[in-house]
């Protein structure tokens, strides 16, 4: 497959999946349309929830704490389907520091 057939067109590492903790509610639509497999949906760690706005932290106990985390950010090519495909609007990709 050439350049220009891949849906996702930057060098793995390029950018990063950022996530809104107030925002996101665990839904997985991001696992599930990743082609690189960057996210996981876990629960959020007890340390991170007093960061939350009050109604992240509603929106967190109606949803039983579950989330989008990015244990693979890295291969990342920011295609940007998760971004698209999240009903929260809680991804967004930046780019990284360059070394």
């Amino acid at each position: 497959m050439d350049q220009k057939d891949k849906p996702c067109k930057q060098d793995a590492g390029a950018f990063q999946p950022v996530i809104d903790r107030n925002r996101c509610e665990g839904k997985a639509d991001c696992v599930t349309v990743c082609p690189y497999q960057v996210f996981t949906v876990g629960t959020l760690p007890v340390e991170q929830r007093s960061g939350l706005s009050f109604l992240g932290r509603i929106k967190g106990r109606a949803h039983r704490w579950q989330q989008a985390f990015t244990p693979n950010a890295e291969a990342c090519h920011a295609c940007g389907l998760c971004v698209k495909a999240c009903p929260e609007s809680a991804i967004t990709l930046v780019r990284t520091a360059v070394a």
